[in-house]
């Protein structure tokens, strides 16, 4: 289909950026030359992506732009594809990461160079994580983002940087080695590494529940689900205002990118046996996380604790296993990737001021900066889920996907929406509203012009899905409905009816 490998150059590009950035002077003219080439390799690389929207086709379930060519003796291949289901959230990687540089131009003063290669680096591994159709290839990426995100954690974040960064590291590695071991008896027992040919493999009953857990263990802590949450609030609250966007926006999504690529395909029975567990572990995760965020008094852990319930809503959605409830969950994951990223922007740009997260701190904002209460607010009634906004969609289609397959599931999801708004309307008024009555904030300054270029594409995105979601919807009917029928297939008409499906 592609011509010329436009998926190998969207992966790759950043690197080419990383080796420009890397033979500047480390000193003030090349911390600002640092910050030029990594803003305009990620824009070059935003602009050879959107390639692959305008050439795809959307009515073909099939992966599209493959390249595939040996690799490592047989045992696996370099194999790149995308689908209906990987497009949307490549796009996103590719459209966040010149919004994290802006966001990062002033913020970061130290070790610049080695701040931008981090990120253009980090931006190679999740692109290529998103469209690996290998399983060692696949697992090289998943794991390779974990480095530069501990740097970048562990150099550039908060005064508990280098607790946070090992938490995160041995969080993640914990459960993905497991997800190694499943991988080399998924090569054993069918011959191959291949993700195209594995989808259709019928892997025995009795082995299905072991890889299952294996994959169930890498992900659910990426997502992260509850219990093995914890690791999320420390790593954004210690993160720099950037890092706390990629986690959020795009590290989160890859859990449930894996739900989509390997637990539904490749282990139907597993993944029909253990929903009820996965929605337990979604309304916990709605409910309890929710009810934390209440009572949070710094503003990065009440939005990192709002990720989690946001999360509940995509496994919850997943694992209904309904046209609606897969949809819904990666429309979520595109919705939620815009307006966390908006959401922490906007508690950089008040510490960026006051270097102080804590609620406490502010108060009357809007009498001092009336630009900045516009646009948080803006993405505070989207992190709710208000009609016309890109969060009421993606939450929405979750739902009346769970609802055809398990009403106390919904119903007891839905209660995780009131809250939302309890919490997030909450640190709305302590911030913004009210009297300017701190003698600290009477001199802060609104939004500037390169604070407001950085929100401008996220205020549009979060609108224009908000009111036209077709697109994504669209681009990725045709991969959901193939996964659905083949989930289906192999479950057998009478476990599918059982299920309600």
């Amino acid at each position: 289909m592609a011509t010329w490998p436009v998926l190998s150059l969207t992966t790759f590009l950043p690197l080419v950026g990383v080796l420009f950035i890397a033979m500047l002077n480390d000193d003030e003219a090349g911390a600002r030359n640092a910050r030029w080439m990594a803003l305009g390799t990620t824009l070059i690389t935003l602009v050879i992506s959107l390639n692959l929207v305008w050439r795809f086709d959307p009515g073909s379930p099939e992966f599209q732009f493959v390249e595939k060519h040996p690799w490592l003796g047989g045992f696996g291949t370099y194999h790149m594809g995308v689908d209906g289901i990987s497009l949307p959230l490549v796009i996103l990687t590719t459209a966040i990461m010149p919004l994290c540089i802006g966001a990062s131009w002033r913020a970061i003063t130290v070790r610049v160079r080695e701040y931008m290669i981090a990120f253009l680096v980090l931006e190679t591994l999740m692109v290529g994580t998103f469209s690996a159709l290998d399983l060692m290839l696949f697992y090289l990426f998943f794991e390779g983002g974990l480095i530069p995100m501990f740097l970048i954690i562990g150099v550039w974040g908060g005064p508990r940087r280098v607790y946070a960064s090992f938490k995160f590291f041995l969080y993640t590695l914990l459960g993905s080695v497991l997800m190694l071991l499943a991988i080399m008896a998924m090569y054993w027992e069918a011959g191959t590494t291949d993700i195209a040919v594995l989808v259709h493999h019928t892997f025995p009953q009795n082995m299905q529940p072991w890889l299952w857990f294996a994959f169930f263990a890498s992900f659910a802590v990426k997502m992260p689900m509850w219990p093995v949450h914890t690791w999320l609030p420390d790593a954004h609250v210690e993160a720099p205002t950037a890092g706390s966007v990629i986690l959020a926006a795009i590290l989160l999504k890859m859990g449930g990118y894996g739900f989509l690529r390997f637990s539904l395909p490749m282990f139907p029975h597993a993944s029909a046996d253990f929903a009820p567990f996965v929605f337990t572990l979604s309304v916990i995760a709605i409910i309890y996380t929710s009810l934390v965020a209440l009572v949070q008094e710094d503003m990065k852990k009440l939005i990192a604790y709002s990720s989690v319930a946001h999360m509940g809503f995509v496994t919850m959605g997943i694992f209904a296993a309904t046209a609606q409830g897969v949809a819904g969950g990666i429309f979520q994951m595109v919705s939620h990737g815009v307006v966390s990223s908006a959401l922490f922007l906007c508690v950089g740009v008040v510490y960026d001021r006051m270097h102080s997260r804590e609620i406490a701190t502010y108060g009357g904002l809007v009498n001092r900066m009336p630009v900045y209460a516009a646009v948080f607010m803006l993405f505070t009634l989207a992190n709710v889920g208000l009609p016309g906004t890109s969060g009421f969609i993606g939450e929405f289609l979750t739902l009346l996907g769970t609802f055809r397959i398990n009403i106390t599931v919904a119903t007891l999801a839905t209660f995780g929406v009131i809250l939302s708004a309890c919490y997030a309307l909450w640190l709305y008024r302590k911030v913004i509203f009210g009297g300017l009555e701190k003698p600290s904030l009477a001199h802060i300054r609104d939004m500037g012009w390169r604070e407001i270029a950085v929100f401008a594409p996220l205020v549009v995105m979060t609108l224009w899905l908000g009111f036209y979601p077709k697109p994504v919807l669209d681009m990725s009917a045709a991969s959901v409905t193939a996964l659905l029928d083949n989930y289906r297939h192999a479950l057998g008409p009478t476990k599918s009816a059982a299920l309600g499906k």
